[in-house]
């Protein structure tokens, strides 16, 4: 049996005072003596009393929550992101209200509408395309927006993210280096700007090793797609395409997937295919023979997207729209790019 949440009006007939008095004292307004203040407080605290944020949202216009929209709150990613945001967001007082969008243009819609007419103070969200309107709206409307692991090309909104095409530039230099020279890239087909721009590293770190581009060796894999149907996939992908001595994971699940599809062809790592994944995760330290992985800088990115949020929060005036950061990744080097040997 759940017990009935205390009122202000409880409080009131608790310390013998009227419903104004607690509400002053509560709100920290009106000229009410320390010694009443003081039973007010201790018998709100004593009892549970927690305020209507909503409520409180109305009267003052702040309700101290940040609304965070991001691709999937339970990816090892974007879990570790919102982990570090709620962390940074509680030490100045501010709650958190989680969504994730599965990259759906229309959930994202919703959840927008509804994070709207809970009064969130700031949001920080991992954009689609199509949701520039949104959230030039939310602009509009005097509310705070940070983005973070995406951005709009041609809109002014400040931004987090790691180097996207930097950090797949040094990944397929370290395959280059190690001897490989026949590289895939496997991506999805979700038209997401940091996708692109991954795209864009795997082809300027060919070009400027005088190695050809060839669109038969670039595999995107439909979003939507069964886990199952996706390891196929990149099977027949991986077996089309015999003379590869190298695969690019662009993203981390389709890095899990790569190694079940290598894994299920009987292939050696990295004597028959050397591979690297986007995203560094715990599997690929203890799979064998160590997968190399480039590591987003999670922390940065995290404290970075709160300190941006904030500082728009703690002045309403400040114009911070041109503020893109883009955050060097690492690259973890392990045993699945050990220089290759000649057969």
């Amino acid at each position: 049996m759940t017990s009935k949440k205390i009122s202000i009006k409880d409080i009131a007939k608790l310390t013998n005072t009227s419903i104004t008095t607690v509400s002053f004292v509560l709100n920290g307004k009106g000229r009410i003596s320390k010694a009443l203040t003081k039973t007010i407080l201790d018998a709100a605290s004593k009892n549970g009393y927690e305020p209507n944020r909503m409520a409180v949202g109305l009267r003052t216009g702040v309700s101290k929550v940040i609304g965070l929209l991001v691709e999937n709150i339970g990816g090892p990613f974007f879990g570790e992101v919102a982990k570090i945001i709620e962390q940074e967001a509680e030490k100045l007082g501010y709650s958190i209200i989680y969504c994730s969008t599965n990259n759906s243009l229309q959930k994202a819609k919703g959840l927008i509408k509804m994070l709207s007419q809970q009064l969130v103070d700031g949001y920080i969200i991992t954009p689609l395309k199509g949701l520039e309107k949104e959230i030039q709206n939310i602009i509009t409307n005097g509310k705070p927006v940070v983005l973070i692991d995406g951005y709009f090309p041609k809109l002014d909104i400040p931004h987090v993210l790691v180097d996207n095409a930097g950090s797949v530039y040094n990944a397929i230099t370290c395959f280059i280096k190690a001897g490989y020279t026949k590289i895939g890239f496997v991506t999805t087909d979700l038209e997401l700007v940091q996708l692109q721009d991954r795209l864009s590293g795997y082809k300027d770190a060919l070009h400027d090793n005088k190695l050809k581009f060839d669109n038969k060796l670039v595999l995107k894999l439909p979003f939507n797609q069964s886990r199952e149907v996706s390891v196929h996939t990149i099977k027949e992908f991986l077996n089309r395409n015999k003379r590869l001595d190298a695969v690019f994971f662009a993203a981390n699940y389709l890095g899990t997937m790569g190694l079940q599809s290598i894994k299920e062809l009987n292939l050696s790592i990295p004597d028959d295919l050397s591979c690297i994944s986007f995203d560094d995760d715990e599997i690929f330290s203890l799979y064998p023979p160590g997968i190399t992985t480039v590591k987003q800088p999670v922390l940065e990115i995290a404290k970075s997207a709160v300190d941006l949020l904030m500082a728009q929060l703690n002045n309403r005036e400040l114009d911070i729209a041109n503020i893109k950061l883009q955050i060097p990744s690492t690259l973890m080097e392990r045993e699945s790019t050990a220089p290759k040997i000649s057969h």
